[in-house]
């Protein structure tokens, strides 16, 4: 009897036999103090990009960088101290003018920022002498000093951050890491603060912005070259975690 020959199976039949085929196995994600030794080995650089010279700099460029970038920051600030060294300088000044040179420097919310910080340095020179304050308590009771700006500090400058700092770039990669489920920062600080000693608290939110700003980015997350995709339960499908939906066209505001 004469052989015979098969013909290509029908692509139903082909789809039925992958889908009965077992996905390759994924490794098991990494608890994660060992995964962030790991992103530390990848960013031994990490550290706060906000340019300053002393904690009241600092206090000042990073109440500055809500909602802006630190490079735009970084621009302003030589400018802004410059005209207003320190405290009592700024203290001294018309909020009015400090805004207008927020402007002319291409500052975003001048007016409010510009209130914001000569409203602080009075508070620094009547409350505390012209120093910064080593506590969270007395750091938000400062005009545009959130819990985010005084762990900022108090890590950066102090080396004692009460909590971890979560932007947006902490936000976003934790969720991808799987170290936290809530989209709401309070409750990620939390999370953190549960899976991390304090000894690194301040080191996590830095390296976690490096990783963000250099790799895990928010459209398009660079998994083929990150050096920890084999621990990320997110890895090649991260665009689709960390981020907002995208607004349906037609939809309201």
């Amino acid at each position: 009897m004469a052989a015979t020959t098969r013909g290509p199976r029908p692509k139903k039949a082909t789809a039925l036999a992958d889908a009965a085929r077992p996905a390759p196995a994924r490794a098991a994600p990494s608890a994660p103090p060992a995964t962030f030794a790991r992103l530390r080995a990848l960013h031994p650089d990490a550290h706060c990009e906000l340019d300053h010279r002393s904690s009241f700099e600092l206090l000042v460029a990073t109440v500055l960088s809500a909602q802006t970038t630190d490079v735009l920051v970084n621009k302003v600030t030589p400018h802004l101290f410059g005209a207003y060294p320190d405290a009592r300088a700024l203290a001294s000044a018309d909020a009015a003018e400090v805004s207008a040179l927020l402007k002319r420097l291409g500052m975003g919310m001048f007016n409010q920022k510009g209130k914001n910080i000569v409203g602080l340095a009075r508070g620094l020179i009547e409350r505390h002498g012209g120093e910064v304050p080593r506590t969270l308590a007395e750091l938000v009771k400062l005009p545009g000093v959130g819990r985010k700006t005084a762990n900022v500090v108090l890590g950066v400058a102090f080396g004692a951050p009460e909590g971890v700092v979560v932007d947006t770039h902490v936000q976003r990669v934790s969720q991808r890491l799987g170290w936290t489920t809530s989209d709401k920062p309070e409750q990620i600080e939390r999370d953190l603060v549960a899976l991390f000693p304090r000894r690194d608290w301040d080191m996590l939110s830095h390296t976690l912005i490096f990783h963000g700003r250099r790799i895990c980015f928010a459209r398009k997350p660079a998994c083929g070259g990150c050096g920890i995709s084999d621990a990320c339960p997110s890895a090649f499908r991260a665009e689709n975690v960390g981020r907002k939906p995208p607004r349906r066209r037609g939809a309201a505001p």
